[in-house]
């Protein structure tokens, strides 16, 4: 008796190629649909399912190969005398190789204009039943979803007349996999449908994009994946221009540089070193607002990581050259700025849609044994309830320094401190135990510069000696939640030097 293959898939790369060379190795090709349609147009011999099954298809294609003719064909034990028994019993053939793949359920709710019809009618039912069968089967059923592994299949088929067990264990493995996966973009998809927020059971999927050499440091293990339909404005969708491969850590400060730049409308530029700004600058041109985010800190930059919010030019690409660099992030690069950034064998330039922005609705956080999942922080100051507490109120000059404090401390890791004006950060005090310390520290690198200058705090003060170090080193105008029970004393403390404050009334923590 001829051993068998089934057939049915909505990827039809290469399937044509595999079910000859299948039938060339004397096997018998089952197959439905679209699928026999394609093979019997490149002459390929099939058997209709409902030949094997002895029953139509029904229900819109709905019902097809959910039958015991097929079923029990996939999960029999081959070499169990009872269920040989059995199977003779029934008339029921062993079906040795299996190649399926799923109803495009992810392309389909993807499309910007898809009905609830729609996408519930791409939910595959008796697909993922053949290969969930199949893989459990492995012992003795060769099941492929993945028509890359069409070639290693046919290469041991003909080299030993089998698949080696291995293989189909590794084969059997991916099919969970994918099924998983598959099942997890509709349970996603579903739950959104049904406005459930905190469900009982949540489950993830993600996408190999790259093996990394190492994560945080040279002894962790570390890989890139990304989300299927995750947002096309992220580090995971980025195009790669020039440059070596990205590293664990180029990753995390990429995507740190990038939530920062993308408050911004104007030009903009944003200097990240260990997942903290060291500088920020706006300015009329991109050119001007990067001569100010390297201005704010110039040491820092060193080694760090770069986002810009317009193309780069030839002009700033030169400035960008003269600094050890190890990315650089925008929507474009002109053709003189590339020829001047390529120079550099090692520099990462990377491209990045900035006229999409989609806002992805919840970031997950790995815990040991767990995972903690909430809601991105979008809240700008325009979702803020201000109210100015002091005598004094901010000039407009004082008010366009407070808006950039306001962004760019959303994205400092608290304990956090900005000491700036109306374009660019003058100094940071980042991930402090205590907030006079940060303050401390952004005012110690602001120098002269705080004279005049504007702070912005991520939480409120519990007391009055952040108000008062900022007083000392010359800060007109102060920003921050309120919202201690101390209040009192800080504004008491901003009347007695002059200084303007905004409470916002939101919290901005970054851990």
């Amino acid at each position: 008796m001829k051993k068998r293959a089934l057939i049915s898939v909505s990827d039809k790369k290469g399937v044509t190629e595999f079910a000859k060379q299948l039938h060339e190795l004397g096997f018998e090709i089952i197959s439905t649909g679209g699928t026999k349609k394609a093979l019997e147009e490149s002459d390929v011999p099939v058997i209709g399912v409902s030949d094997v099954t002895g029953f139509p298809e029904i229900l819109e294609g709905r019902v097809k190969t959910l039958n015991p003719m097929i079923h029990g064909g996939l999960l029999a034990k081959f070499g169990e005398s009872s269920h040989q028994q059995q199977m003779e019993e029934h008339q029921i053939q062993p079906i040795h190789v299996v190649c399926v793949n799923l109803y495009p359920f992810q392309q389909t709710i993807a499309k910007p204009d898809v009905t609830t019809e729609d996408a519930i009618e791409n939910i595959d039912i008796g697909g993922p039943a053949m290969l969930r069968a199949s893989a459990k089967n492995h012992e003795y059923v060769t099941v492929v979803v993945d028509p890359a592994d069409y070639e290693i299949v046919l290469a041991q088929l003909k080299d030993a007349g089998e698949v080696q067990k291995e293989t189909r264990r590794k084969l059997a493995a991916k099919v969970f996999r994918h099924t998983a996966a598959y099942d997890a973009m509709i349970a996603d998809y579903m739950t959104k449908l049904a406005n459930e927020e905190a469900p009982e059971k949540l489950t993830v999927t993600y996408e190999l994009k790259q093996s990394l050499r190492y994560g945080e440091n040279p002894h962790q293990k570390a890989a890139f994946y990304r989300k299927p339909l995750g947002s096309e404005f992220s580090i995971a969708n980025a195009e790669q221009l020039h440059g070596k491969e990205l590293s664990y850590n180029n990753i995390n400060d990429a995507d740190a540089a990038l939530q920062i730049v993308k408050e911004f409308t104007e030009p903009a530029a944003v200097a990240v070193k260990h997942m903290n700004p060291c500088g920020v600058g706006s300015g009329a041109t991109i050119f001007d607002a990067f001569s100010k985010a390297f201005a704010a800190d110039p040491v820092s930059i060193f080694g760090g990581i770069i986002a810009l919010n317009r193309e780069v030019d030839d002009a700033t690409a030169q400035k960008l050259y003269d600094i050890f660099l190890e990315i650089i992030i925008a929507p474009s690069f002109s053709k003189e700025a590339l020829a001047i950034l390529t120079g550099k064998k090692n520099l990462r330039l990377l491209t990045i849609p900035f006229h999409v922005q989609e806002k992805e609705e919840v970031k997950l956080t790995s815990i040991e044994g767990g995972l903690l999942i909430q809601q991105y922080d979008q809240l700008t100051l325009e979702d803020a309830e201000v109210s100015i507490p002091t005598k004094r109120e901010p000039t407009k000059e004082e008010w366009e320094a407070l808006k950039l404090g306001w962004k760019v401390v959303k994205h400092v890791k608290s304990n956090a401190i900005v000491v700036n004006n109306a374009d660019m950060t003058l100094g940071i005090g980042a991930g402090q135990m205590n907030r006079v310390g940060a303050a401390k520290i952004a005012l110690d690198q602001a120098g002269e510069k705080a004279v005049g200058a504007a702070m912005a705090s991520d939480a409120f003060f519990p007391m009055d000696d952040t108000v008062e170090a900022a007083a000392k080193a010359g800060i007109t105008a102060i920003i921050q939640p309120g919202g201690s029970v101390r209040d009192e004393d800080s504004i008491k403390k901003a009347d007695e030097y002059g200084i303007a404050m905004v409470f916002t009334g939101v919290r901005h923590f970054k851990h």
